[in-house]
C-alpha cells in the first residue's frame, strides 16, 4: 500500500493508537461525566496551537464549522449517555460491547446519506473489524454466555441510554466527515474544541460539576483530554484525507482497544487472552482490507 497516496489510512490508525493510550490512563480515572467532560476541554484547550496556524481566514468555511461544532455536541452526548446507561443498572459486561458498535451507525449513514460505495473486500474488511470490536470489547458475557447477555437486553432504560450512545458518537464520525467536506482537518477541529468548551462552561454554570478528587486525578484527566483530542484532530485528517466515513471510524473503532491491550499487557503487566489475540487479528486484518481502493483503469489516448 502506497501510505503517500493513503494518509487517511495512517491518520486513521494514529486515531486508533491515541485513544487506545487514552483508555490506559483512563484506568486511572474515575470521575462523573461532567468533570470528566470539563477537564477534557481542559486539554483540549492546550492543544489548540498545534493548529491554530493552518486556521486562516482564507480556509473558513461558515458551513463546515457549524457541521463540526454539531459533531462535537453528539460526541459529547455519547459521553454522558454512556454514563447514565451504567447508572441506570447496565452491566458493564452488556453495555460495552453494545455501545462499541457505534461504527454501524457511521456504515449505515456513509451507504445511505454518503452514497459511499464499498467494494466486496471492504465490506469482508467490516465482517471482520465488527467482531474484532466486539471481541476486544474486555467484556465475554456475549461469549460466555449468549443466552443471558441476549435475555438481559430488553427496553430498559439502560439500554435506551446505551443506544443514544451508539447513535450519538456514530452520528458524531458521519458528522466529522461532512465537516471536512468545506473545511480543513485543523479548523474542524478548532470548532469542535470550540464547541467542547463552551458545553464545559454550561455545565460549571448549571453547578454539574464538582471537583470532590485528588489534583493527581485532576492532572491525569487534562492530559487525558489532550491525548483524546489529538486522536479526535487525527480523525479529522483522515476524513479530509479522502478518508471514507466508513472505513475511518471502523479502523480506529478496532484497533483503538487494540492498542489499549497491548500497552495494558506492555506497561501494566496485564493479561493477554485468547480471546483478546484472535479479536486483534481480526482487527488488523479487517483494518488492512478496509484500506483497500480498486486501482482504477488508465483512460487510454485515442
Amino acid at each position: 500500500m502506497n501510505l503517500k497516496k493513503n494518509m487517511w489510512f495512517v491518520y486513521a490508525v494514529a486515531a486508533g493508537l491515541l485513544w487506545g493510550v487514552f483508555n490506559v490512563l483512563a484506568k486511572f480515572i474515575s470521575l462523573d461525566p461532567y468533570v470528566t467532560h470539563v477537564l477534557f476541554s481542559a486539554g483540549v484547550l492546550c492543544t489548540l496551537p498545534f493548529v491554530i496556524r493552518k486556521c486562516t481566514r482564507s480556509c473558513f468555511n461558515a458551513k463546515g464549522f457549524l457541521w463540526a461544532c454539531l459533531a462535537a455536541v453528539f460526541a459529547i452526548a455519547g459521553n454522558i449517555a454512556l454514563f447514565y446507561a451504567f447508572v441506570k443498572g447496565g452491566q458493564a459486561s452488556i453495555v460495552t460491547p453494545v455501545t462499541n458498535l457505534y461504527p454501524l451507525i457511521t456504515i449505515l449513514i456513509a451507504v445511505a446519506v454518503f452514497k459511499e460505495r464499498l467494494n466486496w473486500i471492504n465490506v469482508v474488511g467490516i465482517l471482520l473489524a465488527v467482531p474484532a470490536i466486539l471481541l476486544l470489547s474486555g467484556e465475554t458475557l456475549l461469549f460466555t454466555d449468549p443466552a443471558g447477555f441476549f435475555k438481559s437486553i430488553g427496553l430498559n432504560e439502560w439500554f435506551l441510554f446505551s443506544l443514544a450512545a451508539i447513535v450519538g458518537w456514530g452520528v458524531f464520525s458521519a458528522l466529522q466527515k461532512l465537516a471536512t467536506n468545506y473545511i480543513s482537518a485543523e479548523w474542524s477541529y478548532a470548532a469542535f474544541i470550540f464547541t467542547s468548551c463552551v458545553i464545559a462552561f454550561a455545565f460549571l454554570i448549571a453547578g454539574t460539576v464538582h471537583f470532590n478528587t485528588t489534583n493527581k486525578t485532576l492532572l491525569l484527566g487534562t492530559i487525558g483530554g489532550m491525548i483524546n483530542g489529538l486522536g479526535v484532530l487525527a480523525s479529522f485528517a483522515a476524513y479530509r484525507a479522502e478518508g471514507k466515513a466508513s472505513a475511518v471510524t471502523t479502523i480506529a473503532g478496532a484497533l483503538q482497544p487494540v492498542f489499549t491491550i497491548v500497552l495494558a499487557v506492555l506497561l501494566l503487566k496485564e493479561n493477554f487472552t485468547t480471546v483478546q489475540f484472535l479479536g486483534i487479528l481480526l482487527a488488523i486484518g479487517g483494518s488492512l482490507l478496509l484500506s483497500y481502493e480498486k486501482r482504477r483503469k488508465p483512460i487510454m489516448a485515442t
